[in-house]
């Protein structure tokens, strides 16, 4: 299955285990492009590359069998789910896209 990550990127531990683990086991798995640690700070971004990063991530999507939406830290620390990320939530429902969450079961 190809599945796209989603969530926010201040669970960044959470992303670099789900990505692994779903690659692990077998799937094909579209990430983030750039996380601010990498950058130094969260906020390396003007409105414009939000859009255009906004924008990538929606095209991920639409290449996808499924999203996962990773809610929080791995192991589980509480639900987060943001505006952006309630957009990816809404878009993938919208294409039909199967939409699963970090702290259900579905495997």
């Amino acid at each position: 299955m190809i599945i796209t990550l989603c969530g926010s990127a201040r669970f960044e531990a959470a992303w670099h285990y789900w990505n692994e683990r779903l690659t692990l086991e077998g799937h094909i798995v579209i990430s983030l492009a750039v996380f601010p640690s990498w950058k130094g700070r969260k906020d390396w971004y003007d409105a414009a590359t939000k859009l255009k990063l906004d924008a990538a991530h929606i095209r991920k999507i639409g290449v996808s069998d499924a999203v996962l939406v990773i809610v929080g830290e791995h192991p589980p620390s509480g639900r987060y789910i943001g505006e952006s990320t309630a957009r990816e939530i809404a878009y993938a429902e919208a294409m039909n896209k199967r939409v699963l969450y970090s702290d259900e079961p579905w495997l």
